[in-house]
């Protein structure tokens, strides 16, 4: 990287709530949000949010039409842009992604269609992904560049490295990236099902294994959220962390949901993101590892590969509140940046992790289906 960037807020709902406070008391703690609804274990927003959520869709007759996945891009966006003391006359850009995108309205519009053989007039215009940074851009009024984008499970940390592109090109010198998903529906829930990677119900106390490679069965379980980071360009004064390496890549498939055995996509970002960095400073990984057999070995097998089985210390927060397709990456960041600020490793009780003996540089990790892994690194 050409210049430092900086993360000057950032604002996430998940199943850990909304406010900073509550959201790393929910991490330090060692109980897992999974409820169980219709023989399926999911991880929904916190209570109070919801209510959020629906005052927000009740607030405009604009928002009443539209999906979860761009109400809770709002929401998040606002909170994320009031922590920056941004305004709109700040001229700055938008990239929200999602793997799904509105994924509720589209199975019910969907379920219309087959019973009335006729389309409801806002099918096409509240579905398309596009929804997403438009309408947060419309709720902010500015007028800077908006991306939408879908590269499934990767698709946060892809908006932030477009981010990082716009800022480091001098096209925009502050950039609003993140993702939003709103999976918990019947159809998004069966596909996973079909490709045999959910969890089952009867699963011990921590039903997600992330990370764990001796499990024998496939543990993945989904998750709702969004997340927005705040990025500036240079070493911004109220900057909460700092982006100093990043990194990128695809691989040929072996299979369409997985990674080769030894995932080359993130040996080849993780080395990118180090860069000259001597892979010995790197303190921390979060991990992508969704709770699969063989997405989450190979995410290690690469991690060993490039730090020659001197691997920092790993953590995951998939244990706890599943996986959130698009918008996992940015809560990742999110998490990177708490155990930053604090200065205290997030463990998973399951496991036996060695704890760092300082927590300086936090190496993040995603990947989607396709192969498209991006790594980040922050520093303090």
């Amino acid at each position: 990287m050409q210049q430092p960037i900086s993360i000057t807020a950032i604002s996430s709902i998940s199943p850990l709530g909304s406010h900073p406070d509550e959201i790393w008391k929910n991490y330090i703690n060692k109980n897992h949000f999974f409820i169980e609804e219709k023989d399926v274990l999911i991880a929904k927003i916190d209570s109070e949010t919801k209510q959020k959520i629906e005052l927000l869709k009740q607030s405009n007759v604009k928002y009443k039409n539209l999906d979860n996945t761009v109400l809770f891009a709002i929401h998040t966006s606002r909170e994320a842009i009031k922590k920056a003391n941004w305004k709109s006359s700040d001229n700055f850009g938008i990239n929200i992604g999602s793997s799904r995108g509105a994924t509720a309205l589209f199975e019910k519009y969907h379920k219309g269609f087959i019973k009335n053989k006729k389309a409801n007039t806002l099918t096409s215009p509240t579905t398309t992904l596009g929804n997403i940074s438009s309408w947060v851009a419309h709720d902010l009024q500015t007028k800077g560049p908006e991306i939408s984008h879908s590269i499934t499970c990767s698709t946060a940390l892809h908006a932030m490295l477009n981010g990082i592109a716009w800022i480091s090109a001098g096209l925009c010198d502050k950039f609003l990236v993140g993702g939003s998903e709103a999976p918990l529906t019947p159809f998004t829930i069966a596909q996973m099902q079909a490709l045999k990677i959910y969890a089952k119900t009867n699963i011990n106390p921590y039903p997600n294994q992330s990370l764990n490679i001796n499990k024998k069965d496939n543990t993945m379980i989904l998750g709702e959220g969004a997340a927005m980071a705040c990025l500036e360009s240079g070493n911004a004064p109220n900057a909460i962390a700092t982006i100093i390496g990043m990194g990128y890549a695809t691989e040929i498939l072996e299979h369409s949901a997985s990674l080769s055995t030894n995932a080359l996509c993130f040996q080849q970002s993780m080395a990118m993101a180090i860069g000259s960095l001597n892979p010995d400073d790197i303190d921390v990984i979060v991990t992508h590892t969704p709770g699969t057999i063989k997405g989450d070995l190979a995410e290690i097998n690469a991690i060993n590969t490039i730090f020659c089985n001197k691997t920092p210390s790993l953590t995951t927060n998939k244990w706890k509140i599943g996986h959130s397709l698009g918008a996992s990456g940015l809560l990742n960041i999110e998490m990177a940046i708490m155990m930053l600020q604090h200065e205290m490793f997030i463990s998973i009780p399951y496991l036996k992790a060695k704890t760092p003996q300082r927590i300086k540089n936090v190496l993040v990790n995603a990947v989607g289906f396709g192969g498209n892994a991006v790594s980040i690194l922050l520093s303090k």
